[in-house]
């Protein structure tokens, strides 16, 4: 397994609200659909369900995150379902301040050792994306 870990974000609400607005994945749905069109074609093709995350990426076309562990108030993780490999995406949150959160995810994908130099620069790049998408929503 080869572990991509995305660049932290820090948005200023308490690790108890961003909890429970991150492991509540459908309202993202609403969200997403109020932002201005230029957010929207930034992000790309997805969309939110109760409990997963759909995206849709060429030439793999849709992977589904589904949600499969919540330890609130600092966990959720996601697992990739009908992935031609298995796939991860983890997002840890901490407390730097009663009124403020570290954001960061993981991603997590079982490639073979002479496929990483390929793609280990597009799953970093992911995992930094998968933490901004996030921050977008609390901005």
């Amino acid at each position: 397994m080869s572990i991509y870990k995305g660049k932290p974000a820090e948005v200023n609400q308490p690790i108890e609200q961003v909890y429970s607005k991150i492991s509540n994945i459908g309202a993202y749905q609403d969200k997403l659909e109020s932002l201005p069109a230029e957010a929207r074609e930034k992000l790309g093709d997805v969309r939110f369900t109760d409990d997963a995350i759909i995206i849709n990426t060429a030439p793999v076309g849709e992977i589904c995150f589904a949600v499969t562990e919540r330890h609130e108030p600092n966990l959720v993780r996601l697992a990739a379902k009908q992935s031609p490999v298995p796939f991860g995406i983890a997002i840890h949150l901490e407390a730097t301040s009663p009124e403020a959160t570290r954001i960061s995810s993981e991603i997590d994908v079982d490639i073979p050792a002479m496929l990483r130099p390929m793609v280990g620069g597009k799953l970093q790049e992911a995992a930094d994306k998968f933490s901004e998408l996030i921050t977008v929503f609390f901005a």
